[in-house]
């Protein structure tokens, strides 16, 4: 392959993001002296500001981080919960069964937090001192690129349904257009107002500012503001849903590939679907099929739905749902469900979920009705990844649109509207309930070689997210690509499931190809009985992969990051 563009190298720290300012200002931060955890959360804070149109300061910010030192990795689920007025039975009575865009769906958000908890347990920083590149960005303004502009253009009548929002998106009234200077006044306050509180309480150490500058956000006048405009737009949020708010340090799930440790977050997001998947595909010889051949394509696209319909059968937030997780990473029932993959015959619909005990199949449950001719619609999210000097890693996806929820007027944030990814269903394992965390989409990865930091890796994109980092993964570890061919290399995505979010359309038996893969291989797999679709040769719906690969041999760092949106690496 010929990559658009070199894989970028360093012996010294490595930071790949999903917006090329985001990446400066973490490197910023590694230059300064600050560890990957430090660079991670300055790149993180930008990213929300950067990246306004698909992710928020006020929305989700699920983290993996692993820690030279003491060789441990862990997972910050950095994901709000649903405020305590909800009943399980609410969007039932009131929307039959839909979740609205607006302030109903909205959880406590929870990045703010995720990031300060990381900064507090692993970092070497101020919030004041990794939040001042996002600071400028939001005070300053920084210049509209064609994506969000683009994002913004097609989305106006979501926009201007909130004064609040068509204010800071349609500035004038018009959408922005690339070059210009995009503003976010309100923005910029709100993290000025939180630097400014853990400055005041920097005296009594690092760790009391930062708890001010949460403290700012959960209990102070930012929460104050937010719950209270919530409440008076009838939405169930209040200012104790805040205040009794925290992330959770949450159990990585993990499997073995080869030598490789991988390790995905947990069932309260869409992470274990990546090691399932790759515990079937570890019984076929991928690379004797060949890259993007049809077969190839078909066996890892089966793979997908397996998981797929057992993500759908089985995941939620594990303080409120069983979920046989231990069953489900077996090697005994990922060899049980590669049985139901058939070499000369695609799945027409999502294929049965499992039961991990009895290695039976079971009855797909809250099933919509498939949808028409139409497009599936595009996942938000961006994505991080940094290795630092020490060899500490850094791993997060924050995410939280914001054209489906409104602005907060004077606060410059979206409460995070991640209750999209609950089903009003009651009977669903991700319905709503108080204090219960939607099932996420964004998910965070992160593999290990010998108990070190090997490759952490990323994308955007919602339900393409497990099928872009899988091939990524494959891309390097199995094929031998480069990280940035492998992160380019033409890719394939399928939606023969109900989707993350609401409301959960459902597109049988369609798999698309970005039109670089041959077209024979296309013309096999609708043979195969796949409902094919061609995208364009490089399409941001296909993801947006970052990664660094360390070859510890060479003690190299090598950084990969996705052209099909604004991300970029910088390496020393």
């Amino acid at each position: 392959m010929s990559a658009k563009r070199m894989t970028i190298m360093g012996t010294r720290h490595v930071v790949a993001a999903g917006h090329y300012l985001a990446a400066h200002a973490a490197f910023e931060i590694l230059e300064a002296g600050g560890n990957a955890v430090d660079a991670g959360v300055a790149a993180g804070l930008a990213i929300g500001v950067l990246q306004t149109e698909k992710v928020n300061i006020g929305g989700v910010a699920p983290q993996i981080i692993y820690t030279a030192k003491d060789r441990k990795i862990r997972s910050i689920d950095g994901l709000g919960v649903w405020p305590q007025a909800v009943t399980p039975d609410y969007f039932l009575k009131k929307h039959g069964g839909k979740i609205p865009p607006g302030v109903e769906r909205c959880v406590v958000p929870a990045a703010p937090d995720a990031w300060i908890t990381a900064l507090q347990h692993f970092g070497t920083m101020s919030f004041g001192e990794v939040a001042s590149a996002a600071i400028r960005f939001a005070s300053e303004g920084f210049p509209m690129y064609p994506l969000m502009a683009d994002f913004i253009a097609d989305n106006t009548d979501n926009y201007s349904r909130w004064p609040s929002s068509r204010k800071v998106f349609m500035p004038g009234g018009k959408p922005p257009v690339p070059g210009k200077v995009f503003v976010q006044a309100d923005l910029g306050r709100t993290l000025k107002y939180m630097a400014d509180e853990e400055r005041r309480a920097k005296r009594k150490g690092r760790k009391a500012g930062l708890q001010a500058a949460r403290d700012a956000f959960y209990k102070g006048d930012i929460a104050k503001a937010v719950t209270k405009w919530i409440a008076g737009q009838g939405g169930l949020m209040r200012y104790e849903d805040f205040a009794n708010f925290k992330v959770n340090f949450e159990p990585t799930v993990k499997s073995k590939f080869g030598n490789i440790e991988l390790h995905a977050c947990g069932p309260w997001s869409q992470g274990p679907a990546l090691p399932m998947a790759l515990n079937i595909l570890k019984g076929y010889d991928l690379k004797a099929m060949g890259h993007n051949t049809s077969q190839y394509i078909h066996v890892v696209t089966e793979a997908l739905k397996l998981a797929f319909a057992d993500r759908h059968q089985h995941f939620g937030d594990p303080k409120f749902v069983k979920v046989p997780l231990a069953g489900l990473l077996s090697e005994k029932y990922a060899g049980w469900r590669r049985t139901l993959i058939r070499a000369d015959r695609a799945w027409p619909e999502m294929p049965p979920a499992g039961d991990p005990k009895s290695l039976t199949a079971l009855q797909n449950i809250c099933m919509p009705e498939p949808q028409p001719d139409a497009a599936p619609g595009p996942g938000d999210t961006s994505y991080l990844c940094v290795i630092d000097r020490h060899g500490n890693a850094f791993s997060a996806t924050p995410s939280d649109g914001s054209d489906k929820t409104p602005i907060i007027p004077g606060v410059g944030i979206v409460c995070s509207g991640r209750g999209t990814q609950s089903w009003g269903d009651p009977s669903h394992p991700s319905s709503v309930a108080p204090g219960k965390r939607p099932r996420l989409t964004p998910n965070p990865a992160l593999a290990l070689k010998n108990g070190r930091a090997y490759m952490p890796f990323g994308t955007p994109g919602g339900d393409v997210q497990i099928q872009a980092m899988i091939q990524v993964f494959l891309n390097v570890n199995v094929f031998g690509m480069s990280v940035q061919d492998a992160v380019e290399a033409p890719r394939f995505a399928n939606y023969s499931y109900p989707g993350s979010f609401e409301p959960h359309p459902y597109f049988p038996g369609r798999l698309y190809l970005e039109s670089r893969i041959d077209k024979a291989a296309g013309e096999a797999l609708a043979a195969m009985g796949h409902k094919v679709y061609w995208w364009d040769d490089m399409t941001w719906l296909a993801g947006s992969v970052c990664t660094i690969v360390n070859d510890h041999a060479q003690g190299v760092l090598h950084g990969g990051a996705d052209p099909r949106r604004p991300a970029y690496v910088l390496g020393w």
